[in-house]
């Protein structure tokens, strides 16, 4: 059984020093990391006010930095072949992936910080394309990085909250991907052991809840089909969810209920809603199922969460729905898609003594059907954002 391995964090950021040094020609001041995620239960509820249930992965982003005398900023990447190099103005106009790393610069100094010139050199252990957040690992990572240079403390409730507004600036304006917030809000916040329930409301704010796996394994399956937050589908369902909210006469899906919603005239528009409704719904739901060590309903409100998805909100595709019902036949007490959609991966909750059975049954579904070969990893809840 083949699963794609995390690392070793300290071994990680010894590696990417010596080739950061390699490549500018000193070493470099620090090192930030953060973590990719997977989403137990709650997609497409960020933007809508709504609550998620993240996880912090063990797999991450590493970012190498040091000051420079000049306000250029060098930006490369050790799984990319192409850099960027300008100014910290240009820095908002960076392309492709660089836009995600130079970005957070630009959006911290235009949030008053006196971020200086800076060469960048990242490594990442999170599968891109995967619905996995390799995008707000890399966001976070440079802004751990950057916070790390300006002798800003981590654990200070401003500076998280800064860390975050400027992955969700960097995504948004300079990459121009939409972004409700979870990813950047786990990549930062996240603790090893938890998962961190995350209230998008007025007022709302985050909540780690102990996550007391009890002889499962959190297995996330990387279908391989690429997620691109950028192709405009997630954007659509996020018009969708504004539309449907503008016709029931509310600010956000968040206020409403099932009854008002069934209403709606457009019926594509009334299947999005009810799946943010059911969905914040299944959330809460999820959390008391955690709490009290009830695997089948944990394993219901996945496959109702998988269905809604599926057939409301239009975001899974054939290798998501093999993977998932595969790994149930297989003996998985839950499993269901998760992420943006359109591709990337699905979640299961697995006895641990069933992994490696659950693993093959998946891996000969996807040869049955033509797929490419699916990517397996453990998500061991892991802390958020830090230097090492």
């Amino acid at each position: 059984m083949h699963l794609a391995e995390s690392g070793d964090p300290t071994a990680l950021s010894a590696a990417l020093r010596e080739r950061f040094a390699e490549r500018v020609g000193e070493p470099p001041t620090v090192v930030g990391r953060a973590p990719g995620r997977v989403n137990l239960i709650g997609e497409h509820t960020d933007y809508n006010a709504g609550l998620c249930l993240p996880v912090a992965l063990p797999h991450a982003t590493y970012a190498a930095a040091r000051a420079r005398a000049d306000d250029r900023v060098r930006v490369a990447s050790l799984q990319q072949d192409d850099g960027w190099e300008g100014t910290l103005d240009e820095a908002a106009s960076a392309p492709g992936w660089a836009g995600y790393a130079a970005g957070v610069l630009w959006a911290l100094r235009e949030a008053g910080h006196a971020v200086p010139g800076v060469d960048l050199v990242v490594d990442s252990r999170v599968p891109l394309g995967a619905g996995l957040s390799s995008s707000a690992a890399l966001e976070c990572a440079v802004g751990a990085a950057a916070a790390g240079l300006l002798g800003l403390d981590l654990a200070d409730e401003g500076v998280r909250e800064a860390l975050v507004a400027a992955g969700m600036r960097a995504e948004t304006e300079v990459v121009g991907a939409p972004t409700g917030g979870m990813d950047q809000t786990v990549a930062v916040r996240g603790e090893a052991g938890h998962a961190l329930l995350i209230d998008f409301g007025p007022g709302g704010g985050t909540t780690q809840v102990p996550l007391d796996l009890a002889g499962h394994t959190l297995l996330v399956t990387d279908t391989r089909v690429s997620h691109e937050l950028v192709d405009g589908g997630y954007a659509a369902r996020r018009a969708d969810c504004e539309a449907a909210a503008a016709a029931l006469g509310l600010d956000t899906l968040r206020e409403a209920t099932l009854e008002p919603v069934e209403t709606l005239d457009d019926e594509r528009v009334r299947r999005r809603a009810t799946h943010i409704v059911t969905e914040i719904a299944r959330v809460t739901a999820t959390v008391a199922a955690l709490e009290a060590g009830d695997w089948a309903e944990v394993g219901r409100l996945f496959d109702a969460s998988h269905a809604s998805m599926r057939d409301d909100f239009e975001i899974s595709c054939p290798e998501l729905d093999v993977a998932v019902a595969v790994a149930v036949e297989a003996g998985a007490v839950a499993a269901r898609m998760t992420g943006g959609g359109f591709g990337g991966s699905s979640v299961a909750v697995v006895a641990d003594e069933r992994v490696d059975a659950v693993v093959r049954a998946v891996d000969a579904a996807f040869v049955r059907e033509g797929f490419r070969s699916p990517v397996h990893l453990r998500a061991v809840p892991s802390d958020g954002a830090a230097l090492v």
